[in-house]
């Protein structure tokens, strides 16, 4: 499979395979001298970046690189004719939309999450799906546990795409996303979103909070827990063959919710912002939703439905209904 090819996301899987931070491995650092990277080590290196990128059964080995930057520079020669995959998924691609709404989805899963739901919108709007490094087509890049080198990702795909009226919506983890991804665009003097949904996920506090760090937890601790709380659909937590396909997935996500530093008295966003949640959600109280009204100088207030953490599911149709309104009303 032939995939993206991101210095980020290589750096990331030699880090992998040396079990270290992906700080350690800079650009110029030589592999054997200063990495200590032997020849097992470039072994399974070489494999891996073969399977995750699909150049030839030791391409890498007789490339001659010794550095992250030469490795990088030789598989960009060699990808150069391909086209690269894309996190984004358009279910209805449209040359000149109205507007366009991406969306970002939950820990442990991918742009299915929204599958269906272009159907619900306007036919002039363009729903951009945005998939996770690790999943679904992106499958054979290293999974991102890091909340601002997964918003490095997306906003590469999505920099070409904000050339009118555009909405994020995010539900959980992808709501943490959209928000961050919002204050970087602030922040580079970017186009902001003419409309932010935050959808069962609770506004930062001041400090990271210490207690229930999902991935600290042991795999069965982890399984239990996510059915206790609602966390993630029965059929993947009762089936143990997906279970353990998942499970790095899951535990990856939440790192990079677990170890997100939350802004210290951040400025509002000068974005209209809306929240949603389900009524039975046991991860996130409305408290903790309404604390949203906060972050924002154009609060929307708080749309609450039947159902627990995922309560989207049921509710595809009214939730298109709320989000269109919500954007029209938001837009200049």
């Amino acid at each position: 499979m032939t995939t993206a090819l991101n210095i980020e996301d290589l750096r990331a899987l030699i880090a992998g395979v040396l079990e270290t931070d992906p700080e350690e491995v800079t650009d110029a650092a030589h592999f054997a001298h200063e990495l200590d990277i032997d020849s097992l080590l470039m072994l399974e290196i070489s494999t891996r970046v073969e399977n995750a990128y699909g150049v030839p059964e030791n391409a890498v080995a007789v490339s001659g690189a010794t550095t992250l930057a030469e490795l990088h520079a030789f598989l960009t020669s060699k990808l150069g004719g391909e086209t690269p995959a894309s996190p984004l998924i358009r279910p209805r691609p449209l040359s000149e939309p109205a507007a366009r709404l991406f969306m970002f989805h939950h820990a442990g899963g991918s742009h299915l999450l929204y599958r269906g739901w272009a159907e619900h919108f306007p036919q002039d709007w363009e729903l951009c799906l945005l998939e996770a490094p690790g999943r679904g087509h992106l499958q054979a890049l290293p999974l991102i546990d890091d909340c601002d080198r997964l918003v490095d990702h997306f906003h590469t795909a999505i920099a070409p795409l904000l050339d009118r009226p555009f909405g994020f919506f995010g539900h959980s983890m992808g709501a943490l996303i959209a928000y961050q991804l919002t204050r970087r665009l602030l922040r580079q003097g970017d186009p902001l979103p003419t409309w932010l949904g935050m959808s069962a996920y609770g506004a930062p506090r001041g400090e990271a909070d210490a207690d229930g760090r999902p991935h600290l937890m042991s795999g069965d601790e982890l399984r239990r827990w996510l059915r206790s709380v609602g966390g993630s659909p029965p059929q993947l937590l009762d089936n143990d063959a997906v279970w353990h396909k998942f499970a790095p997935v899951f535990r990856s996500d939440f790192k990079l919710v677990d170890t997100w530093a939350p802004p210290r008295n951040p400025e509002p966003l000068p974005v209209p912002l809306s929240v949603f949640g389900g009524r039975r959600d046991k991860l996130i109280g409305e408290d903790r939703l309404l604390a949203w009204r906060a972050f924002t100088t154009h609060f929307r207030g708080l749309e609450r439905y039947e159902g627990d953490h995922f309560y989207l599911m049921n509710h595809q149709q009214p939730l298109a209904v709320a989000i269109t309104a919500a954007m029209r009303s938001a837009a200049p």
